[in-house]
């Protein structure tokens, strides 16, 4: 399994784990792959503390920051105002005060203007660079931009830290631009993954990036939560994967209960790409919340991003607070981002055990193979 980004990042498995959860990134590295902290949800302050903590955790093994680098905001816009959702429109968020009436969602609560700014300020182009400054000040081994090529500070920064860039695509023509913004690591990510992707399927996608990007490494993501997917995803030419939703059932994830309940009785098809979350296409888990902004004969249609995002981001702060209360509207509308492997997620183990798991699936994975050709 020792591939070559393995030798340049220093692990033992070419796996890397994208999370929220520092504890799930901290028992990755230490279990010999690489945790990747997604940093969206964050301030600079809080980021700092949190890598604080894993840098303790790890004693000196790798580990990555994943941050979301906002490529048309008008910050400056966005920055002149008292509230955030002063920018979105009367009657979408008039249709979130009645989606929360008529599922009964109970009031108690920070305001959604008060989430909506604070999760704003994190999504404008000064509060990503903040994320990249404090990333960049801790031993990091990889940084990663989360949508879109990274931006020309952002490499640059990098580069004088000596920590390579990763970006994600979901077609050849966005990887040929990563590599052209100066990516030095691609992940080719599926349709079938969690959160934002594009319409081609892992299987289709990784060999032609694989081709296309050469000698670049690239890494492999969507559809990948055991041994035999990552054996098939490094046949295709991939130097690792790369795995979120994996993680979100496990012992260590932040996963809020209610959530983690939905997604170990879900299946496969119980997911839908839908641009209700952020205004951008994002596979999620489907929800009553997915169905009324898709579908619902009520619905606006949900705004870009980042609107879309910051609505939904006050609303879901609420919903999330009312299903944890076991409140039946609640529990209808709350969702979160995960691939079509929530199918396979049917019990939860600690992060260290999916890790082994997963290694060993891979090694069996590989000896079939062997007697298959022998």
């Amino acid at each position: 399994m020792r591939t070559a980004i393995c030798e340049r990042l220093g692990i033992d498995f070419p796996l890397f784990a994208f999370s929220h959860c520092r504890d799930v990134v901290a028992a990755v590295t230490n279990a010999g792959g690489f945790g990747v902290l997604g940093a969206v949800a964050y301030t600079a302050e809080r980021l700092d503390t949190e890598l604080s903590w894993i840098d303790e955790q790890v004693h000196g093994r790798p580990y990555g920051v994943d941050v979301l680098v906002p490529g048309k905001i008008d910050a400056s816009a966005l920055d002149r105002s008292a509230h955030l959702l002063d920018h979105v429109p009367d009657r979408h968020r008039d249709f979130v005060t009645h989606l929360l009436s008529k599922y009964g969602v109970s009031a108690p609560g920070r305001p959604l203007t008060a989430v909506a700014d604070e999760f704003g300020r994190r999504v404008t182009a000064a509060g990503a660079s903040g994320l990249i400054d404090v990333a960049l000040k801790h031993p990091i081994g990889l940084i990663a931009s989360a949508l879109g090529p990274p931006p020309p500070e952002m490499v640059t920064a990098a580069r004088r830290a000596g920590v390579p860039v990763a970006a994600l695509v979901g077609t050849v023509e966005h990887a040929h631009r990563q590599v052209a913004a100066g990516a030095d690591l691609i992940v080719a990510q599926g349709t079938e993954a969690g959160g934002h992707t594009g319409e081609i399927a892992t299987m289709v996608l990784v060999p032609q990036v694989v081709d296309a990007v050469a000698p670049t490494p690239v890494l492999a993501a969507g559809g990948i939560a055991s041994g035999r997917q990552m054996a098939a995803a490094m046949a295709l030419g991939a130097e690792g994967v790369w795995c979120g939703s994996v993680w979100l059932t496990t012992e260590e994830a932040e996963t809020a209960p209610a959530v983690k309940r939905k997604l170990l009785a879900a299946s496969s098809l119980d997911t839908v790409r839908s641009r209700s979350r952020t205004g951008k296409p994002a596979r999620q888990l489907r929800s009553a919340w997915t169905e009324e902004w898709d579908s619902g004969q009520e619905s606006p249609g949900p705004l870009g991003m980042p609107l879309q995002l910051l609505l939904a981001e006050g609303a879901m702060h609420r919903i999330s607070a009312a299903a944890e209360r076991g409140e039946p509207g609640a529990l209808e509308l709350v969702n979160y981002y995960v691939g079509q492997v929530v199918g396979q997620l049917d019990r939860i183990r600690p992060a260290r055990q999916v890790v082994y798991d997963l290694v060993s699936e891979f090694g069996e994975a590989v000896q079939r193979l062997e007697r298959l050709s022998g």
